[in-house]
């Protein structure tokens, strides 16, 4: 299940964050799963988890549903170096990262020793079947199913919508992990939040990708000096349109600390 967490010597990184208007709380996978344990004692409405990176937080700045939904997810991870960095130099102090992939990994692992119901929904073509096969054969008492359900988030059809919602009625999955990528799997999920009361839900972008052995995950160096989305880039290349958010979000960090500088001179 992973390597446990000393709850005193990682004291310094809780506490209450806030960056770009966004208030979170810092929580170890330890904290998480005790979340995670009491919803699933009194599931009420949809436990959503959201991952907090520098392209996400800047989308947010220009999309108010977007923003609005990430702040209303219960559980907030930090999954980008660039965050943890920026909270460091706007004086919040130290948070440590959590990787979407490995919190994603974790309660899959969880869910598989526990006996719980899973369902992934996304991905390329076969992908979320495959891991669940996969999972199916390693944990024989849980019960994990995946389909892809919506061939093109952005032209959703009200039949596959449809068809997805007959799916987590019959099923009435624990956890639900969405693979659409975002904005689009946070935006999904929300609306058709109705759908998934009860259970679990996080949207993991590519995580089906690394997961599913599409992709090499980086050398652990490389993951804790927090290169990983330039792994990514090199492996994906067609990606680099989408790191121009990166030097938003650097330039956007570096007006709020001349900002906070000015206060402290007045």
């Amino acid at each position: 299940m992973g390597k446990r967490i000393n709850p005193i010597k990682n004291e310094q990184f809780r506490g209450k964050k806030k960056i770009f208007g966004i208030e979170f709380e810092t929580l170890s996978k330890e904290d998480i799963l005790e979340k995670i344990k009491k919803f699933i004692k009194n599931p009420r409405g949809m436990l959503h988890i959201v991952s907090l990176n520098p392209e996400i937080l800047v989308i947010s700045l220009r999309d108010k549903e977007f923003k609005e939904i990430i702040r209303k997810a219960q559980i907030k991870i930090v999954d980008g170096v660039g965050v943890v960095l920026a909270l460091f130099l706007l004086g919040q102090g130290r948070v440590k990262r959590m990787p979407g992939v490995d919190l994603f990994k974790f309660l899959l692992d969880w869910a598989g020793e526990k006996g719980f119901k899973v369902l992934l929904i996304g991905g390329k073509g076969k992908l979320a079947k495959s891991i669940a096969d996969c999972y199916k054969k390693r944990f024989s008492s849980a019960k994990f199913l995946g389909i892809e359900g919506i061939e093109n988030i952005r032209r959703v059809k009200k039949n596959e919508e449809k068809e997805i919602f007959s799916i987590v009625a019959d099923f009435k999955p624990h956890f639900i992990f969405v693979a659409f990528g975002s904005p689009f799997q946070e935006k999904w999920i929300w609306r058709n939040r109705k759908h998934f009361e009860g259970a679990v839900v996080m949207g993991v972008g590519g995580a089906f990708d690394y997961v599913g052995g599409l992709l090499w995950r980086p050398p652990l160096f490389i993951r804790k000096i927090g290169l990983e989305w330039f792994w990514r880039l090199i492996l994906q290349p067609w990606r680099a349109k989408r790191q121009v958010r990166l030097l938003k979000f650097s330039i956007l960090v570096l007006k709020d600390i001349c900002r906070n500088i000015a206060k402290i001179k007045l």
